[in-house]
């Protein structure tokens, strides 16, 4: 296995034209470690597909099945079509919060360029199903009940959904970048036995946070489909 030393002095060296700062080379560096272990991971499960499962396929579809479950109870069945999206934020983000925890590896959740990049999808996504179901009626959504109000409304709504992309942001970096610094700060003084609770909390805040990060995409997106009062 190369030692993720390694890994990160030859991704800098790759990245070094582009003048990008070493935290930010670090969290692409991993983020593109992560798309690869996804991808072969689903390779591997999807290979030699059975009719009873078992092993890696059987693991991979209690969690596919989880996340399509938790989808349509959020959303409903006009919820199906946004399930790829969801389920791919989610399984990033969840796996980018536990790599975190193996020791010489840094999770990209705790750099904010990566938590901003996921708001951004979604804020994005938001807006482009909202404007394809509904057309220019979409508009109705910032304006308000009251007519008279809708100017102001219309700027209070728009200050509103952007602020959306910065609550996604930086709840998930601030959670993670949190967590980051005080397992550095208890491996420093105690390598051992003391940070293992440190760790295990971590496993915890991991899948809190990318559970958060997926339930309030699904209440973004279920807004933008229905109907404007």
């Amino acid at each position: 296995m190369v030692h993720p030393y390694l890994f990160l002095q030859f991704f800098r060296q790759l990245l070094e034209p582009l003048h990008i700062s070493e935290a930010g080379a670090d969290a692409i560096a991993y983020t593109w470690l992560i798309i690869a272990l996804l991808l072969i991971l689903s390779t591997l499960a999807t290979k030699g597909l059975k009719s009873v499962p078992g092993g890696l396929q059987n693991f991979m579809e209690v969690i596919i099945g989880g996340i399509e479950n938790m989808v349509l109870e959020t959303m409903g069945e006009h919820g199906k079509p946004f399930f790829p999206l969801i389920a791919t934020l989610a399984i990033f983000i969840l796996v980018s919060n536990l790599i975190g925890l193996v020791p010489g590896f840094f999770p990209p959740t705790a750099n904010i360029n990566t938590t901003a990049a996921c708001a951004v999808i979604v804020f994005v996504a938001t807006h482009v199903v909202g404007i394809k179901e509904h057309g220019i009626k979409y508009i109705k959504h910032f304006l308000g009940p009251i007519i008279w109000l809708a100017p102001m409304m219309f700027f209070i709504e728009v200050i509103g959904h952007f602020s959306r992309v910065i609550s996604l942001t930086l709840r998930l970096f601030g959670n993670m970048n949190g967590h980051e610094l005080v397992l550095m700060i208890f491996f420093g003084l105690a390598p051992f036995l003391v940070p293992l609770p440190m760790m295990l909390m971590g496993v915890l805040v991991s899948f809190i946070q990318a559970f958060v990060f997926m339930l309030l995409a699904m209440i973004y997106i279920q807004g933008s489909l229905e109907e404007a009062h």
